[in-house]
């Protein structure tokens, strides 16, 4: 599907844009194109990946004038980019706004005016039934993305949307290591809190399906596994045969106790693929008359597809899970 085609990451330095050049570096693909504002993370990775296949670009999606020079010739686009720690735009909620929506809408504008082919943006389970900062411009964000799909004739604009990334950057499995390894306190918000379970792989798992799959306003979301922070933690020391003090901090402005990836409202719509489920653009229009989806929906009488009602892993399999983290793996190695 990529073979001599090129394709923009904006935010193409952080955890997602390295998993996809892992995945990609040695295929045919012509020509990948990394769009951040941190020249000094573009430096670092031009200087460990050394070639000419991949590009970097320094811009921001809030300035249009940088994406028209990073989106000539562009065949599809992985928007990334995005400000997703919660205490942060907890205190800037307007900056989570100009870079979140309308840096978002900023791309897909640019995007059809490019005439780039397919377009997948990556949101989060914050966006659901959202009470922080960071998860409304997320939502907002998602009714940027159907909104513009709409409109697009020669551009295919497409959604994910996904829970934690084990061991991403500001996640809490580097910080929990980084305390058990120091010795320090282990602190937790709230041992009941459920999280759904994922790896940088089913992340890109994920895209790529949207890729293949994806028609204009869809949001697709893979079924996900969950535990407890409690249980993270707990495994985590026993991995590392540490014992560890466990303080109690409280739940932090915007969290919640259990994540939903699907309302209640959608799973009425949503077609089940399998492993994900595909969330349709309602079809019909300003007018309010009611259009049949065509579609075979998932039984209305549900909760919603949350954290604490999905599949809840074991000690073994959150272990097993955990090993396949190259950064886990790695520390508990030495």
């Amino acid at each position: 599907m990529f073979r001599d085609k090129t394709l923009l990451i904006t935010g193409g330095t952080g955890s997602f844009g390295n998993a996809i050049l892992k995945r990609f570096i040695n295929t045919d693909i012509k020509e990948i194109r990394i769009f951040s504002r941190d020249e000094e993370k573009q430096d670092r990775m031009r200087h460990v990946l050394k070639t000419d296949r991949i590009k970097y670009y320094i811009g921001d999606v809030r300035d249009k004038s940088s994406l028209d020079y990073a989106m000539h010739g562009v065949d599809y686009i992985f928007h990334a980019a995005a400000l997703k720690q919660i205490p942060s735009t907890e205190f800037f909620p307007m900056e989570a706004v100009k870079t979140n929506i309308i840096g978002t809408d900023n791309l897909l504008e640019k995007a059809i005016e490019h005439k780039v082919k397919k377009v997948i943006c990556l949101s989060t389970d914050k966006s659901v039934y959202p009470i922080s900062a960071m998860g409304m411009s997320k939502a907002l964000m998602e009714k940027v993305i159907v909104a513009r799909s709409r409109t697009s004739q020669d551009t295919i604009i497409t959604c994910t949307r996904y829970g934690n990334v084990m061991a991403s950057r500001g996640s809490v499995i580097p910080l929990f290591i980084s305390q058990i390894k120091q010795g320090r306190d282990l602190t937790i918000t709230d041992p009941a809190m459920t999280r759904f379970m994922m790896t940088l792989e089913d992340a890109v798992e994920l895209v790529l399906f949207a890729f293949e799959h994806g028609t204009a306003g869809d949001i697709f979301v893979q079924k996900a596994p969950a535990a407890t922070i409690g249980q993270l933690a707990g495994v985590l020391q026993s991995m590392f045969q540490a014992g560890n003090q466990i303080v109690y901090i409280g739940k932090r402005d915007g969290d919640k106790l259990h994540e939903t990836l699907v309302t209640k409202e959608e799973m009425a719509n949503a077609e089940d693929l399998g492993n994900y489920f595909r969330i349709k653009p309602n079809p019909g229009d300003l007018s309010y008359m009611a259009k049949s989806s065509g579609q075979q929906p998932v039984a209305a009488e549900n909760e919603g597809y949350q954290s604490h009602n999905t599949y809840r892993l074991s000690d073994n399999e959150l272990k097993e899970l955990l090993l396949k983290i190259d950064l886990v793996k790695d520390q508990v190695n030495n």
